[in-house]
């Protein structure tokens, strides 16, 4: 099945801790359906002192979060992706604005 979301799209949190936050899509999990997106969903880490780290001390990252919870960010808000055939490719839209998103 075709991603809805890649890595690199611009979204938009829509449910949960961060909700309404927008940020860049760093990393895609799909056999967990999951999305890593830069600034949202961000957990507290504590760590203990190491070679690598030998300060330690609570880390601050990104954890996981849901692919249902997200959208793609256009110039009018969050928008549902969806399919269609352009020429002889398979291209995303979104689906409020009609706009290609594959470029």
């Amino acid at each position: 099945m075709a991603a809805k979301i890649k890595k690199g799209d611009r979204v938009v949190v829509l449910t949960g801790k961060s909700r309404g936050q927008e940020g860049t899509v760093q990393k895609v999990f799909p056999a967990e359906q999951r999305l890593l997106v830069e600034g949202v969903n961000m957990v507290q880490r504590h760590t203990k002192p190491s070679q690598a780290d030998p300060q330690g001390g609570i880390k601050h990252k990104e954890a996981p979060i849901h692919v249902s919870n997200v959208a793609i960010a256009t110039a009018n808000g969050a928008s549902r992706v969806g399919f269609r055939i352009e020429g002889d490719k398979k291209v995303r839209f979104a689906k409020k604005t009609g706009a290609t998103i594959d470029v």
